[in-house]
């Protein structure tokens, strides 16, 4: 391969522009979704990384039985901590309390800080680096902190902060040291850390951290550091034993030990730190914000479309320059008859396909860069690090082989021409082997284009379904505002909440435990009724206007009323239908006045009287099925739900004015109800975006294929159809003609792609507990979106066709 070869391939892009844009364009589209899927999926591998040796870190994990559901949480008893340190084949066992915001005071703006106080040897543990002062110093000392950079930046305007002091809770820390900023694809994200030395850890969080309290209820995320060849089991096994013979697990209620039969209170899990991205055991229960982990089989997918269009794009240039082939034979057959060997004729070809590629690869890089924001902002990740020397290397490695690749089959047609037949003016036509092979292409761009439609249609429907699916209540009156402080006996709420209901455009202020389709607060209790086994139910704490102010009517008997009812009272419970069944009530009025008894955590047995029974709720999102679920009247909380009487608008600055005389020292933090809804769909509307914009691309480019498919089928058939016209064929017969062949490829890729769509679509939703009456609507409406692209790419050249001159086309 000669630079001659080259300025050959170049010489032939410029002498006709039209076709050089299209190919170029075509394949360059595909390469930049490649690249930016790629990138995307490389990242996602890549969380952890950073941290040294880190196939040798393991997150403790448990999972707590006494609860019905018992999700896995990669939070653990601190008291694990110590039994860890003395296991042999542990090197470093640290951890940090992830749950940990601060409001604080720079001059006169408040922000909130989110700060990581860490055990000791965390630092060490993970590889932290400080960029200027003494980082141990800054986690032993109490009045110290450590900060990212970055942080340093957005606080104090410089990262050079050491020394500066800020406000937190009303103590003053001083900037001990500066960190590296972490990488964003991390697990353990962080922009401040203190040691539990710290003026802001009370005494006896400090104790709890380091030692646990010894019942185990206390939990924070734990890091266990092992010698490689460490049994990963024995250390497993030793701390599951921990546990067994801890107090959460010895002073259980007879009931619970009864409910559990033979499982054990808390089953212990170590996972690798460098796998915790995907760990799908976690990815779903309650205290995981939605796209806070990833899914593998999402990634995978991701990778399999980058992949694919990529495939399509090479099709479709392939498509393209087979075409163009065909009326370059003559060209071909001289240099044959001039002496060109069939090496050379391969490298000419190679030479054009590898410069088209690689002119397509930086065009998608380039395309890739210019969308990396908007496709950072549907990810929602800061993806500015992609644009790295070695995914830039990666893309270019990838576009010589899609060069060579491409190459292959327009250079076996080439070979294949006889110089002597070109010469007297009979071109050679394409064989059958070869015409199938193309059609066997276009099918597969089409069969991938109508699959990606029809599941991006599914899951859109569905998604935009559970997002607006009813809750129980109109969430669009609804604020939910988070209190630094708890309402019960706390002098600044009570004060705020009566700021509030003074106000016109505010309708009413209710106490809730935690908003509801939000999980930041959870507890249960176990229930009997009479002599009968005990049943779990989920408890939501809220104050005694909550269910007026939801509009919420009693399925039997009556709800909570503040004319009837008294903050706090420990007695009238309310449960939910779902508890009525447990509970084996035959109808919900059966429930009313039922005694129901429970035993405390100092062991007293107490009681509740059921005096109704409420609707199901969404306390959570539509992949979960309805829990049983009781109300009880406790003020204990420190989340407020609001009812606008006029516009969401008006209440949010009436909030933020009163905020700021009751909370000066505070961030505050509200959010609409539906918001706080719609966020247990964040990853569906991000997924139903991304494929939305992949479906885009395949589609563009099975356009492009179609077109170049027409454009071919008229140019071989040009004497048929004008032998049809002299014998009579009119202009409708021939464009049926070119129509009912572009048809059958339409119907054999439907027959392709619909059914595996259809086992797509289907096994998505059965991860849902309630979904859409989708049907085959989806399919459907794809198959016509084809059809209308199908009709835009063809319609040029079936207009060709019956306008074709006999003579010219007789001539040729």
């Amino acid at each position: 391969m000669k630079l001659n070869d080259f300025k050959i391939g170049w010489r032939l892009l410029i002498g006709d522009p039209i076709y050089s844009a299209i190919v170029i364009v075509g394949l360059a589209l595909g390469f930049a979704t490649c690249f930016s899927l790629l990138s995307y999926v490389r990242y996602s591998l890549q969380y952890n990384a950073n941290v040294p040796d880190v196939a040798n870190v393991y997150v403790v994990k448990q999972r707590y039985n006494i609860d019905a559901v018992a999700p896995w949480f990669d939070q653990s008893p601190y008291l694990l901590r110590t039994a860890a340190m003395k296991l042999p084949g542990v090197e470093n066992v640290s951890g940090y309390d992830p749950n940990r915001s601060y409001p604080v005071r720079i001059e006169n703006q408040i922000r909130k800080l989110s700060v990581l106080p860490v055990l000791p040897g965390f630092t060490q543990l993970l590889g932290f680096e400080a960029l200027e002062g003494d980082l141990g110093a800054a986690l032993e000392q109490p009045e110290n902190i450590a900060m990212t950079a970055q942080t340093a930046t957005a606080y104090f305007g410089t990262a050079h902060a050491l020394g500066l002091t800020l406000q937190a809770s009303g103590k003053v820390l001083r900037v001990a040291a500066i960190l590296r900023d972490p990488p964003t694809n991390t697990t353990i994200p962080h922009e401040a850390l203190i040691g539990v030395n710290s003026v802001l850890i009370s005494n006896k969080q400090q104790a709890t951290m380091l030692n646990g309290n010894g019942k185990g209820y206390d939990w924070g995320k734990l890091l266990i550091r092992v010698k490689p060849g460490t049994s990963i089991s024995a250390v497993t096994e030793a701390l599951q034993q921990a546990i067994d013979l801890s107090a959460i697990s010895q002073t259980q209620k007879p009931e619970v030990k009864q409910r559990l039969g033979k499982r054990k209170v808390m089953d212990i899990k170590l996972s690798p730190l460098s796998d915790a991205y995907f760990d799908q055991d976690i990815a779903d229960n309650p205290i995981t914000i939605p796209g806070d982990r990833g899914n593998p089989v999402v990634v995978k997918g991701l990778a399999a479309i980058a992949f694919l269009i990529l495939a399509l794009a090479a099709i479709n240039y392939v498509n393209l320059v087979t075409v163009r082939l065909l009326q370059r034979q003559r060209e071909i057959g001289i240099r044959k008859t001039l002496g060109a060997t069939a090496q050379q004729i391969f490298v000419q070809f190679l030479s054009e396909s590898l410069l088209v590629s690689l002119l397509a690869t930086g065009l998608g890089i380039l395309l890739a860069w210019l969308a990396l924001p908007l496709f950072s902002e549907l990810m929602q990740r800061k993806l500015d690090g992609v644009f790295s020397a070695e995914n830039i290397l990666a893309a270019l490695i990838i576009g010589i082989i899609v060069g060579i690749l491409t190459a292959i089959y327009p250079a076996w047609i080439a070979l294949h021409v006889r110089p002597l037949q070109v010469l007297l003016g009979r071109p050679n036509t394409e064989s059958m082997h070869g015409n199938l092979m193309r059609r066997i292409m276009t099918v597969l761009q089409i069969a991938v284009a109508l699959s990606l439609a029809s599941i991006t249609l599914a899951i859109a429907w569905q998604t935009s379904f559970a997002m607006n699916a009813s809750p129980g209540f109109d969430p669009d009156p609804l604020l939910i505002v988070d209190l630094p402080v708890q309402v019960k006996d706390n002098q600044k709420a009570h004060h705020f909440i009566s700021a509030l209901t003074q106000k016109k455009n505010i309708a009413s202020v209710a106490v809730t435990m935690d908003a509801v389709g939000r999980s930041k607060s959870r507890f249960g209790l176990d229930f009997r009724l009479g002599n009968n086994p005990s049943i779990f139910v989920e408890m939501k704490s809220v104050s005694a206007n909550f269910f007026n102010q939801y509009r919420i009517k009693p399925v039997a008997g009556r709800l909570f009323d503040p004319r009837r009812d008294k903050e706090d009272d420990p007695d009238p419970i309310i449960i939910n239908t779902v508890a009525a069944r447990k509970f084996g009530f035959k109808t919900p009025g059966a429930a009313i006045g039922q005694i129901l008894q429970y035993t405390n955590y100092d062991g007293d047995v107490l009681i509740k009287r059921v005096i109704g029974v409420a609707p199901e709720l969404r306390f959570f999102s539509l992949r979960e099925a309805p829990r049983a679920i009781a109300w009880e009247l406790w003020t204990q909380s420190s989340t407020l739900s609001i009812r606008a009487s006029a516009s969401l608008t008006d209440a949010e600055q009436t909030i933020q004015q009163l905020w700021h005389t009751s909370f000066p020292d505070d961030a505050l933090e509200m959010y609409s109800a539906k918001a706080i809804l719609a966020t247990n769909y964040e990853d569906d509307a991000r997924m139903t975006k991304l494929l939305a914009f992949s479906t885009g691309i395949a589609m563009a480019i099975s356009a492009f294929g179609i077109y170049a498919l027409s454009a071919h089928s008229v140019q071989r058939r040009a004497r048929e159809i004008v032998l049809r016209k002299l014998y009579g064929a009119t202009k409708r017969h021939i464009g049926n003609l070119v129509a009912r062949e572009i048809g059958l490829l339409i119907l054999f890729s439907a027959l392709i792609g619909l059914p595996l769509s259809t086992l797509i679509i289907r096994r998505y939703l059965a991860g849902y507990v309630e979904h859409a009456a989708i049907g085959y609507w989806t399919l459907l409406i794809a198959l016509l979106m084809v059809v209308a692209i199908t009709l835009i790419a063809t319609t040029r050249h079936i207009l060709i066709a019956m306008q074709m001159k006999p003579v010219r086309a007789l001539s040729n």
